[in-house]
């Protein structure tokens, strides 16, 4: 994917910062306004901006940096670049809008949560649509992911969200935890919608391609799926052809979906929503 042509990648690259900022309006505008947390690494720089009045945006990118080496060692070099443009954007963004934070006057601490956690939900996932990741639970969870297949990225997500509502409501009492605990929610949820609206963490994709071969080496090596082949034949052409089968988060859509399109344009996908998985590489509480 590095070598797709620079108006694709710029492309890409401005949604990032379109996404990242959205990100960081949602949290200036309405989280903080409230003294609420977000979910992830922009979480924790948001305690160390109350209790310590360090900038969000400036601890966000601290935090980031030994992450984005690891990644740098561990991953491939499109995640690392687009991550490490879009962990930059996303502070940069933070600081700039850091501003803002006074300009909206609204009482009703329930109204803030919920329009912060919209607009950090819809940042995101523009973001995530267009292969930027904002760092930190994403590097952590990719490597670990591809040292073990049975990593379970939701259990570490909830327990660092866990620990993080639970040092809100020592600082802010737990009222104001509640209400972070909605909106870490909602921004989840709306990182699901804005990626073609999926309400489920696990899809199921039937793909056929003349090149099942090259296509499910991708599926396997870039994301770490595993690929089963079933026998179909064709109503109409009479045509026996391999049905590839495979089921990813998700977060895996969009690459998915641009890889089996750069080797087979002419491939047919089809994505079903998954209500459970079990097995290698997948857990039940996972989902």
């Amino acid at each position: 994917m590095i070598d797709k042509p620079i108006a694709w990648h710029l492309k890409n690259l401005i949604f990032i910062i379109i996404g990242t900022l959205i990100s960081a309006l949602g949290i200036n505008l309405f989280i903080v306004n409230a003294n609420l947390l977000s979910g992830g690494v922009s979480g924790i720089a948001l305690i160390l901006q109350y209790v310590f009045n360090i900038p969000a945006g400036y601890s966000t990118l601290a935090i980031n940096i030994p992450l984005l080496y690891l990644s740098y060692k561990k991953m491939d070099l499109r995640f690392t670049l687009y991550t490490i443009i879009a962990t930059i954007s996303f502070s940069v963004m933070l600081i700039v809008t850091n501003s803002l934070q006074n300009i909206i006057s609204i009482d009703d601490t329930l109204l803030l949560s919920l329009y912060g956690g919209i607009l950090n939900g819809v940042g995101v996932g523009i973001a995530f649509t267009y292969y930027g990741s904002t760092g930190g639970l994403d590097i952590i969870s990719s490597v670990l992911k591809r040292k073990n297949e049975n990593f379970n990225i939701g259990t570490t997500s909830f327990i660092v969200n866990a620990v993080i509502v639970l040092i809100g409501a020592f600082i802010f009492g737990i009222t104001s935890a509640l209400y972070t605990l909605v909106s870490i929610y909602i921004t989840a949820y709306m990182i699901d919608m804005v990626i073609k609206g999926f309400d489920r963490k696990n899809k199921l994709i039937f793909i056929i391609t003349e090149k099942e071969k090259e296509v499910s080496e991708a599926i396997m090596q870039s994301l770490g799926r595993g690929v089963t082949f079933l026998y179909g034949e064709g109503a109409y052409t009479n045509l026996e052809r391999k049905v590839l089968y495979c089921v990813v988060q998700l977060s895996q859509v969009p690459l998915l979906k641009q890889m089996v399109k750069e080797i087979d344009e002419n491939s047919f996908i089809s994505i079903l929503d998954v209500a459970e998985v079990e097995g290698k590489g997948f857990r039940k509480d996972s989902i």
